[in-house]
């Protein structure tokens, strides 16, 4: 089931699955208000979100001018569609106003609230958060219904499926469901009340799915995500308020224990456990690796902080970008922090994105807006490894095997690796020399017997990689260490294969979107 649902996702991007996603929650709420269901009626709803994309856009585009970058649609519209999911909807002028407020703030935050390029909280959190403290509107968050939240739940699955952050949603709302069924039990409430409460009639389904999730303002190891989500549903759930502050004929607050606050102290603590910085590489090379991909190399324009094996976002702003988008998640091929490579499969049709990236020649400039993953090696430097690849799956171990052949020269022992390399076509073997150099075991599937074989070097047959062809050439293969990178259906095949060799729990890093 994971597979065909990593493929299925695969072909739309994060922002376009989250769109998609709001969109269909659009529709939903316009046919609840028409049978009565919500207190708001469709052209209240209707009105509301024309006036909302409109200032949410237009504040994108008037800020993204006055920073001189791009402005990022996709990013501006997901803003608009949240906002009005948490502030009331009206025709009201005054209404109207105050929510167009709030969509320009969240829009305009993303360039004004930067940290040497890097946006510190989510846009709609702060839209919401600012005009609410100064009295322009208030926060219904009134898509906490219950006849909303089975459409609610399945998005923000999907959503929290796509980005990888399903521990961090169970975590956050498990946290905050303890805390809240606790408050309601010791009111009085029986258990099926509280859990009413808690769930179906709270937006915490909604906001953990759709804004706790937002790749940009998380930290970038799994460990910390979870350890924010249980920060954020803490401070959600235990009820607080200041007073107001009165500045002259002004008046601030009050500040309360709600969704959008504690989300932006999550994202502060993101901020200071994360890359502090906006990403700027320039290209230095590019090369071929095999018929259908190609090595970048870039060089960091400030210093960026990375762990072998993990992932960079690169943003590559295009005209005429296609539904695939213009940011792209790229497995890192290196371990040093003064230089960046990233292998690239492109097949055609390629994206946009890919013959934009295959376009640019050296000494050309490009933004990256994130780096992480939890795809490192382990912290004990003489554990035996297995590394399975499929395809251009083969990147992050060259940055492992490059970060291992490191250390085991300060150690005086070289790393006890297998690699099993499966392609469709001997010529796709990429990064030989790499492979070569690190003086690792390789073993080979590929339907093709290769030309040439390293010393140590061993081919399996043409035959589909499986159970007992691994056992044939790494027998002790469940003793290690696994590690299984690629394109889902090959990494759902493999792991199956691994699976039945005895191999348990492989740490896994699907490509999606190739």
């Amino acid at each position: 089931m994971i597979t065909p649902l990593d493929r299925l996702l695969g072909q739309l991007t994060t922002y376009r699955l989250v769109i998609a996603s709001l969109s269909l929650l659009v529709v939903a709420a316009l046919g609840l208000a028409a049978f009565g269901e919500l207190a708001f009626t469709p052209l209240e709803l209707l009105g509301s979100l024309a006036v909302l994309l409109v200032a949410t856009h237009a504040a994108n585009l008037a800020a993204a001018r006055i920073a001189r970058v791009s402005p990022h649609y996709d990013s501006s519209t997901i803003t608009a569609l949240l906002v009005f999911f948490i502030l009331p909807a009206s025709l009201d002028p005054w209404s109207l106003a105050a929510s167009a407020g709030a969509g320009a703030i969240a829009a305009s935050s993303k360039y004004l609230l930067a940290v040497r390029g890097r946006h510190l909280f989510n846009p709609a959190a702060t839209g919401v958060f600012v005009a609410g403290v100064f009295g322009l509107t208030t926060a219904t968050w009134w898509v906490g219904t219950p006849p909303l939240l089975p459409l609610v739940a399945i998005a923000a699955a999907l959503i929290l499926f796509r980005t990888r952050h399903l521990p961090l949603g169970a975590v956050a709302v498990a946290v905050a469901t303890a805390i809240l069924l606790t408050r309601y039990l010791s009111a009085g409430s029986d258990l099926g009340t509280a859990l009413g409460f808690a769930l179906a009639s709270s937006p915490l389904i909604f906001f953990v799915g759709f804004m706790l999730s937002e790749p940009l303002t998380l930290p970038p190891r799994r460990r910390q995500q979870v350890l924010i989500g249980a920060l954020v549903a803490v401070i959600l759930s235990v009820p607080f308020s200041t007073g107001s502050l009165e500045l002259g004929a002004l008046t601030l607050g009050p500040i309360s224990s709600t969704p959008e606050f504690a989300l932006i102290v999550g994202n502060a603590v993101s901020f200071l456990l994360g890359q502090r910085r906006g990403i700027r590489l320039e290209l230095l090379s590019k090369r071929q690796l095999t018929p259908t991909s190609w090595e970048f190399e870039l060089r960091p324009l400030a210093p960026v902080r990375f762990t072998a094996g993990q992932f960079i976002e690169l943003a590559l702003p295009h005209r005429r970008s296609d539904g695939r988008g213009d940011r792209r998640m790229f497995s890192i091929a290196s371990a040093a922090d003064d230089r960046l490579r990233i292998g690239v499969r492109v097949t055609p049709p390629a994206s946009s994105f890919k013959q934009r990236l295959l376009a640019l020649e050296p000494g050309a400039r490009l933004g990256a807006t994130s780096v992480g993953g939890d795809f490192v090696l382990p912290r004990d430097p003489a554990a035996p490894l297995l590394l399975v690849a499929g395809g251009i799956g083969i990147t992050p171990f060259i940055g492992h095997l490059e970060q291992l052949t490191a250390d085991g020269r300060e150690r005086g022992v070289a790393p006890d690796v297998v690699v099993v390399y499966a392609v469709s076509d001997s010529a796709e073997l990429a990064y030989l020399p790499e492979l070569e150099r690190s003086g690792a075991r390789v073993v080979i599937a590929s339907p093709d017997e290769p030309a040439e074989l390293r010393p140590g070097w061993s081919w399996i047959g043409p035959d589909r990689l499986s159970a007992e062809a691994i056992l044939a050439a790494v027998p002790d293969a469940p003793a290690r260490t696994a590690y299984l990178s690629g394109p889902p259906s090959l990494v759902g095949a493999l792991r199956r294969a691994l699976h039945r060799a005895g191999v348990r729990h492989p740490r896994t890093d699907v490509f999606l979107g190739y």
